[in-house]
């Protein structure tokens, strides 16, 4: 019997920041019970299927609304009991069906509160700080709002905009595999 915690991965793309769960965090620390994306052309599927690790599909274009969409996801992820669920990249704003029943955290490419919502990478690029970064925070009913777990920041001096946001990409992965790790730790008799 092993005492590792089990997480769900939500993604919507490439699933790169769930590859590199997979790869780092997999079986050793965690186990990643079920992975989950709204899109289904997202290429992160292959990472699941190249790891055995379930996976679904769930689209919103087959549902009425955002309420509806949000309780298939709840039920699907209940059925392989997450002790946490990891939005890495999913690209849709939740509703409290999903906040007030999951415990999950989300990665965002922007020192939070700075810069919520989408296209985090540019604003935060053009905006007047000299650092930019990412946060990984609890996810809450306000966008991008839950409390923060943990913030990485880099100096923006001198980057194009294509090497800041190479940058932020590379700090996004450490920073998630930190918050997981933070997380069950915090957390050693289960996370719920």
């Amino acid at each position: 019997m092993t005492n590792r915690k089990k997480i769900a991965v939500l993604f919507s793309g490439r699933g790169s920041n769930f590859a590199h769960i997979v790869e780092h965090l997999h079986n050793k620390e965690i186990e990643v019970v079920f992975a989950l994306t709204n899109n289904p052309d997202a290429k992160g599927i292959s990472v699941a299927q190249n790891n055995g690790i379930p996976y679904g599909v769930v689209e919103p274009k087959n549902f009425d609304s955002r309420e509806a969409y949000d309780a298939t996801v709840v039920t699907t992820l209940n059925r392989y009991e997450p002790d946490l669920t990891v939005l890495a990249g999913f690209m849709r704003i939740l509703t409290p069906i999903f906040t007030d029943q999951i415990k999950a955290i989300n990665l965002h490419p922007s020192l939070l509160p700075r810069h919520k919502g989408l296209k985090a990478i540019e604003k935060s690029y053009a905006d007047e700080h000299g650092e930019g970064g990412v946060s990984v925070h609890y996810v809450s009913s306000e966008l991008d709002g839950g409390e923060l777990i943990l913030q990485k920041s880099l100096a923006k001096e001198g980057l194009s905009f294509e090497a800041y946001d190479e940058k932020i990409r590379s700090i996004e992965k450490e920073a998630l595999r930190e918050a997981i790790i933070q997380v069950a730790k915090e957390n050693p008799k289960g996370l719920k």
